[in-house]
């Protein structure tokens, strides 16, 4: 079996693959300072809470970024399951053709979102991933990773607005009952929530441009589920696409489909 594992600023995303079955997923808080045995603790737990263990993993992939992390979850690879972990980053195969200006930075969760969606959809696509941050990726209809955009995050955005301004204290990220807010806290909630959809319209309208139809968008990462519902241009929101576009990079180094 395969274990797959998206490092993210603030949470780590896990599961576990049989073929291209996912057979169990779960999400931790992403702590760097967490020791190769720490890890190796908290995700053999959590398999054993649903009739596994870490023993019965056989390859990992790993896309991070968070460098402590990386290394911490190659050793832990090699640890625990006596096997090398492919870390995802521009040098692997994936079936994506990187067309930036420097590979290297491109985040390996990006990549995997674009392996994803190019495999599902076969045509030019963005992807819009919640997460820290707010990140656009543009996929060309020949499969070439051409770029994005990056905005903050909308958890990022009510730490910013309430860290700075003295009088506004930190609420719930929801929709308000409508735009116009009749308190401070529906005022705030609309404009991180509203201001996000207008953003990502916004933003996914002028990629889609320069992409050329048809174009599939797709939304991924935690927050997803609730932008994805108020706006005009998300078609779908799938919280496993990641994970799903590290199984697919297995299969491309040679893994079992």
């Amino acid at each position: 079996m395969l274990l797959v594992v998206d490092v993210g600023n603030t949470h780590t995303a896990a599961g576990v693959y049989s073929g291209r079955q996912l057979l169990h997923e779960w999400r931790l808080s992403t702590e760097r300072d967490a020791t190769v045995d720490e890890l190796a603790g908290r995700h053999d737990q959590i398999l054993r809470l649903r009739g596994g263990s870490l023993a019965d993993i056989d390859h990992v992939v790993v896309c991070s970024v968070v460098p402590s992390l990386t290394a911490a979850y190659a050793d832990l690879s090699a640890k625990y399951i006596d096997t090398d972990a492919l870390v995802l980053g521009p040098d692997v195969r994936t079936g994506i053709t990187i067309r930036i200006d420097t590979p290297a930075e491109l985040g390996p969760d990006r990549l995997a979102n674009a392996v994803a969606a190019w495999q599902r959809y076969g045509t030019a696509c963005v992807v819009v991933d919640f997460g820290t941050a707010t990140t656009f990726d543009a996929i060309s209809a020949t499969g070439e990773y051409l770029g994005g955009a990056i905005a903050p995050g909308l958890e990022t955005s009510l730490e910013a607005l309430s860290e700075r301004a003295a009088r506004l204290l930190k609420v719930d990220v929801r929709p308000p009952e409508s735009v116009i807010g009749r308190s401070t806290v529906q005022s705030m909630q609309s404009g991180l929530v509203y201001g996000t959809v207008g953003q990502v319209d916004g933003i996914v309208g002028r990629l889609r441009a320069e992409l050329g139809d048809p174009v599939a968008v797709v939304a991924t990462g935690g927050l997803g589920s609730l932008i994805t519902p108020l706006s005009e241009t998300i078609a779908a929101h799938d919280p496993q696409l990641t994970l799903e576009g590290l199984q697919r990079v297995h299969e491309m180094n040679g893994g079992e489909r």
